[in-house]
């Protein structure tokens, strides 16, 4: 089945994108991660892809295309995608005058009618970061009845990468909600539908429902599984069951008969009073619950609990994109100690002068940013079935905030001083942890910085960020007795860790990374000629 890729909503006042240029053409087998067109918005140009395998069926002749509007197709080689390309060419099909009977409506297989674009639109999930597959529903700022404007914002989108807000582009009433707050809509589904008072949204909901792979009513025909919920108590009490009087499991049975403890010393925690594990484990022989002194020692009867914390948008695509890459990418690490003592009087003697304050992670990324100058295999992504080099040179850096993490990115960080990477790094870490990041400003990446110096932390490996080959993990300056020339002298000491995709980066190449990345550290001068 073809998949639609839609204008996405590239910043949060784009209303429109401008094709800057197409990288692929109709024919061409594209990949998910490919990149098929330049896409220039109101704040930057960014790249689009399709997030799906296939062929390029179609490409959009407009020069701009507005916001949810069909940008390209992709499907199978010779598919027939007249139904999607109706959708926006055909006018507004009107209704049979003579509607199938109900008892057959399961049966029918005509596709619906496309419903009248003049009376409502349709507020889809707009795709608002590479990585989203859903966005949850964070709270909804219009109700059903509301008067809205196209510019008014309806509702806020937490995404896997910030919160940010949604705009209609259409007058009107709200007519439609999908889910309330807190729920998620897939990207491109239907999140709410704005027209005029009065209009029947169920032709829109169908028209669609229709589209989507897995309809609707599969989805809301599972509560049957609750009628199997009584079973699992029958199946308890079999186990119950014994020789014995006494309720207890077989592995409480088990460890009470290696510890020689007799079942009616015991007190059952369990359903209905039955010994389980943590029974056997925290009995105390009554023999040896008293002291010395003949006092008994006090029993602690503490109570377990927990809290289960629904994930958000963050931490579900941390989770899946981290998983991969783990399981995907073949790590390998490498490991370094970096004399930071010239480092720390270069950057003192900075700081006296520079307006922004230079931080030592700023140094990090300056002396990466130039050793990846030199060894672009570093620099450079698995795409399957050819590695790209990289030209250019973003560096990631991992901000924890309180979702998860996110990577702001420093682009084009060889060629800017130290005090512009400075300025800029501190003016993406705080609009990460206030969920101010625009995607232009965490997509890009070419090289990941994961620094917990800050916290105390000696050493550490990290997992890549995909699609980069390569992370460095950075750990503390420390105070460290090292050997020069036979003697014990003082040296403050940095630990660097590179985690590298073995697909990509060689042993030999990445220890060339590093020692050329522990060089510029060691005396930051030469990152200034």
């Amino acid at each position: 089945m073809a998949e639609v890729v839609r204008m996405p909503l590239l910043s949060d006042t784009m209303k429109e994108g401008v094709i800057a240029g197409w990288h692929k053409k109709v024919g061409d087998k594209v990949k998910a991660d490919d990149v098929i067109a330049d896409v220039e918005t109101d704040k930057a140009t960014m790249e689009v892809m399709p997030y799906v395998d296939g062929t390029i069926l179609y490409i959009s002749d407009k020069k701009n295309i507005p916001v949810n509007d069909i940008l390209a197709i992709i499907g199978k080689e010779g598919e027939d995608i007249s139904s999607y390309l109706n959708e926006s060419a055909a006018p507004a099909a009107p209704a049979e005058a003579t509607p199938a009977p109900a008892a057959t409506a399961p049966a029918a297989a005509a596709p619906v009618a496309a419903p009248d674009t003049s009376l409502a639109s349709v507020i889809q999930m707009p795709l608002l970061s590479d990585t989203m597959k859903e966005g949850k529903i964070a709270a909804w700022l219009k109700n059903v009845g509301d008067t809205v404007k196209s510019d008014d914002v309806i509702a806020e989108v937490e995404t896997d990468k910030a919160t940010m807000e949604v705009m209609p582009y259409a007058d009107g009433v709200l007519l439609y909600q999908a889910v309330p707050a807190g729920q998620g809509v897939p990207v491109n589904g239907v999140m709410a539908i704005v027209g005029k008072a009065g209009t029947d949204v169920q032709p829109y909901l169908d028209y669609y429902a229709q589209k989507d792979k897995a309809p609707a009513a599969e989805s809301t025909s599972a509560p049957a599984p609750a009628a199997s919920a009584p079973a699992t108590p029958a199946a308890e009490t079999k186990t119950e069951s014994d020789d014995s009087r006494v309720k207890i499991s077989p592995l409480a049975r088990k460890m009470a008969k290696d510890k020689g403890i007799t079942l009616s010393e015991l007190k059952g925690s369990g359903d209905g009073g039955r010994i389980i594990k943590k029974d056997v484990e925290n009995y105390v022989p009554a023999a040896k619950a008293s002291t010395a002194s003949g006092t008994a020692a006090p029993v602690i009867a503490g109570q377990e609990s927990h809290t289960d914390i629904e994930l958000s948008q963050m931490r579900k695509v941390i989770a899946q994109r981290l998983s991969e890459s783990m399981f995907t990418a073949p790590h390998f690490y490498l490991k370094i100690s970096v004399n930071m003592d010239k480092a720390m009087d270069a950057r003192t003697a900075m700081n006296a002068i520079s307006e922004s304050k230079i931080s030592f992670n700023d140094l990090v990324i300056k002396a990466s940013a130039m050793a990846l100058r030199k060894h672009p295999a570093v620099n450079s992504s698995w795409m399957g079935d050819f590695v790209r080099e990289n030209h250019h040179i973003h560096i990631g850096t991992a901000v924890a905030i309180e979702d998860g993490l996110i990577v702001p990115v420093v682009k084009f960080a060889d060629q800017k001083p130290l005090s512009a990477i400075a300025a800029e790094a501190k003016t993406l870490v705080k609009k990460a942890k206030d969920k101010k990041l625009q995607p232009q400003e965490f997509t890009g990446n070419t090289f990941t910085i994961s620094n917990l110096g800050m916290m105390d932390i000696d050493e550490f490996t990290a997992i890549i960020n995909p699609p980069d080959s390569c992370i460095l993990a950075v750990g503390k300056i420390e105070a460290t007795p090292v050997v020069e020339n036979g003697e014990i002298v003082v040296r403050n000491i940095m630990k660097l860790t590179l985690s590298c995709d073995h697909r990509v980066v060689d042993g030999a190449v990445g220890a060339s990374f590093l020692q050329t990345l522990k060089a510029y550290l060691e005396n930051p001068v030469t990152m200034l000629v």
